[in-house]
């Protein structure tokens, strides 16, 4: 059922974003005007969606259900970076292919989906995986992109998304509930997670020349890699920890972390890679790609997992 529901909501979220395209291909819009978009999405909305996703009642289970979806980010991460070790030896990856591997794009497509398909009580445990990436992402990922070590304190202490989960937690463990017209509020703007993100994107595929995205045949081993070979270790990882763990709804919280893993690769990627003089147009490409083909094979991922 949740494979079908999934793959329902993904078609949802491509015609969402096929309205962006729209707007850039019909010239109404320039694709560069979806930055107002990201900033509306990454400053307003996600902060909303992640602390109303904390606006609910405490309870042992929650806990320590939050808990296991941190530690399965962690060990997913570790898990990441000893595969992509070894397609390093076998296939001289770049720095934007290793960071295109390791880092997903499980902010714009994550929360909206698990919002849709499972619910917005569970958006909780997506966030667990937000908070371990971005951390992972500014230290590891930023070095790696950079090509010397360093850790950016000011990029992970003045994140958003981890100030709102931190605020999110305080209310949680507090029990502190939001006054109604402030938990509407935040509500409401929750509910557009899904539709800003993907008109978003929509608006940046507007502008990409597809020709020298489908041309470079080195892109197809790394969205193979990304898409089908690292997923499908992770799944059979999580497969085996949910039969080992003795929690309530262990499988449905290594779902979402499995969903967090079989997103395209992260935006920020791109992002680092035009900061640091590092091949952009390429990271753009991987991104695109990895877009298109998860229609296809975030579904089948599920399925293998739910079986």
């Amino acid at each position: 059922m949740i494979p079908l529901l999934l793959t329902r909501q993904i078609i949802i979220l491509f015609l969402m974003m096929g309205c962006g395209y729209a707007l850039v291909k019909l010239g109404l819009l320039c694709s560069g005007e979806s930055q107002t978009l990201s900033v509306i999405s990454i400053y307003i909305i996600l902060p909303c969606v992640i602390i109303n996703a904390f606006q609910i009642d405490y309870s042992p289970q929650i806990r320590d259900g939050f808990l296991l979806a941190v530690g399965a980010a962690i060990f997913i991460h570790i898990l990441l970076f000893l595969i992509t070790f070894i397609c390093q030896k076998i296939w001289k990856l770049g720095r934007v292919e290793k960071a295109s591997l390791i880092y997903s794009n499980s902010g714009n497509l994550i929360i909206p989906l698990v919002t849709a398909v499972l619910g917005k009580e569970w958006v909780i445990y997506a966030s667990a995986f937000l908070c371990v990436q971005m951390v992972i992402m500014w230290t590891h990922g930023q070095s790696l992109m950079q090509g010397k070590a360093g850790i950016n304190l000011k990029k992970i202490l003045t994140n958003i998304n981890l100030i709102s989960i931190i605020i999110g937690m305080v209310l949680f463990l507090g029990q502190i509930s939001l006054p109604s017209i402030l938990s509407d509020t935040l509500d409401s703007l929750a509910s557009l997670i899904g539709p800003v993100s993907m008109i978003m994107i929509g608006m940046l595929l507007g502008a990409v020349r597809w020709k020298e995205v489908f041309s470079n045949k080195r892109i197809y081993l790394i969205t193979f890699l990304k898409m089908i070979l690292l997923p499908g270790i992770v799944l059979i990882a999580l497969r085996l920890l949910a039969a080992v763990i003795p929690m309530e709804n262990t499988q449905t919280i290594l779902l979402i972390s499995l969903l967090a893993v079989i997103t395209p690769s992260a935006v920020t990627v791109t992002q680092m890679a035009q900061i640091y003089h590092q091949d952009a147009a390429y990271a753009s490409s991987i991104n695109v790609l990895t877009t298109l083909v998860c229609i296809v094979t975030m579904p089948l991922m599920v399925t293998l997992y739910m079986v």
